[in-house]
């Protein structure tokens, strides 16, 4: 069938029991294919250079209409005729796009910015523990590099970037860890065939004194602590009482009273850090499955352990005690859960610096709890092999840093030292 092929024409087309096809009566090649189930699709048919016929899809009704159908058929008409292959081309014109998008899509990985959000950052969250603060860290850090290619990124910028963070009197250890962390995304980037070498591999770090003073709470320290949890724990409860008054007076529905063995969750999380040495985030995973409280005993498992090992810690009397207490009220499978969301903990920031406020400790953060337990242990003259086990440190190497809190033996060999000299005046 011949006809002109416009918008009225297609409107009239009817499908029947086969294909057919309707040839435009003024532009060579261009048609109109119906089939039996409707579709209507517009195509150009033309011999090229060899004298092969083929055939190419302008589109389908009524995505593409008659009226630009008919203009696209008229261009390929006029590249034929100047000897042109319109599916050549068309191949050609479509692997020069893929070529495009493939290099825009390789700049964008080639910045920082771009391989941590398109590449590193899923890595991160479903093989490391702690994933996002991972990449919260990076952002917060090292974000004037970001628009950097990471060949372009220098050891001259972070060693700029060190010494700044130096001057603004950033702990020398705080400073080599997140060093080492934007290493590690640049190792990612080499495995990854992104750049060729790590940029950063000559960096070395910062020396710091291993055997630099501990942080821990002395006995009039802890007592200030455990008060604050104390006068914490009452201000919390007294203020429930107001407030439910309050409600009361107004024909509020009231909350619940807190009436427990504790008010919240921050008493009973700061007691088991200071018995057992758990770390934060070993305390945020702690479930109750992992609490054995008929053996008196804990475990940390190793996927959520910093050291990757399984450890288990006794629980003394104290520990025991309170978190009876604790699992008659919290509830859920985790020890401790966000009383907003019921879920882990991300952090207890606000809830913790108020306690360490109230309590007037200075220069104290929460992994000080675990100093505290690892620094009492020695003091109490256990080994430093039974402490490396009860903290799960790695390597006795990360345990010796308590070792001068049990200084009788090194006053034991000087005063040998002093006898030996006497002996011979």
């Amino acid at each position: 069938m011949k006809a002109h092929i416009t918008i009225s024409l297609i409107k009239s087309l009817r499908a029947s029991e086969k294909p057919y096809e309707v040839v435009d009566d003024e532009i060579k090649g261009f048609l109109a294919r119906v089939q039996p189930t409707g579709t209507i699709a517009y195509y150009f048919s033309y011999r090229s250079t060899d004298g092969a016929r083929k055939r190419t899809r302008l589109g389908k009704h009524p995505g593409v209409t008659a009226i630009a159908a008919r203009k696209a058929a008229e261009k390929l008409n006029a590249a034929v005729v100047q000897g042109g292959d319109p599916q050549v081309e068309k191949k050609q014109a479509k692997a020069k796009r893929a070529v495009e998008i493939a290099a825009r899509e390789k700049a964008k990985h080639e910045t920082l910015k771009g391989f941590i959000e398109l590449k590193y950052a899923d890595w991160a969250v479903s093989h490391q523990k702690r994933g996002n603060e991972t990449l919260q860290l990076l952002h917060s850090n090292f974000k004037p590099f970001y628009n950097k290619k990471l060949s372009d990124i220098t050891a001259w910028d972070i060693q700029s970037w060190r010494s700044g963070k130096e001057k603004a009197g950033l702990a020398s250890s705080t400073i080599n860890r997140r060093v080492t962390t934007l290493k590690a995304v640049l190792n990612k980037a080499v495995e990854w065939d992104v750049i060729s070498v790590n940029p950063l591999n000559k960096i070395k770090p910062i020396k710091i004194d291993r055997n630099s003073r501990v942080r821990y709470l002395t006995s009039k320290e802890e007592s200030s602590l455990r008060l604050a949890l104390d006068q914490r724990e009452a201000d919390i409860r007294k203020g429930r009482m107001s407030g439910n008054a309050w409600r009361e007076v107004r024909g509020y529905k009231t909350r619940p009273t807190l009436d427990a063995a504790f008010a919240d969750y921050l008493k009973p999380m700061v007691l088991l850090a200071l018995n057992t040495g758990l770390r934060r985030g070993e305390l945020f995973n702690l479930t109750w499955d992992d609490v054995d409280l008929s053996r008196k005993q804990l475990t940390v498992e190793g996927t959520t352990s910093k050291s990757g090992q399984t450890r288990h810690i006794p629980l003394n009397r104290e520990a025991h005690k309170f978190l009876i207490d604790w699992q008659a009220q919290s509830g859920g499978k985790l020890v401790f859960s966000s009383p907003v969301s019921n879920a882990r903990f991300d952090n207890i920031k606000r809830s913790w610096e108020g306690l360490r406020d109230r309590a007037k400790l200075t220069n104290f953060v929460f992994h000080d709890l675990r100093h505290t337990f690892a620094s009492k242990l020695v003091m109490a003259e256990e080994s430093l092999y039974v402490v490396k086990e009860l903290m799960g440190h790695s390597t006795i190497q990360m345990t010796e840093k308590y070792a001068h809190l049990a200084p009788e033996h090194k006053a034991s060999a000087v005063e040998k030292l002093v006898h030996g000299t006497e002996s011979k005046l």
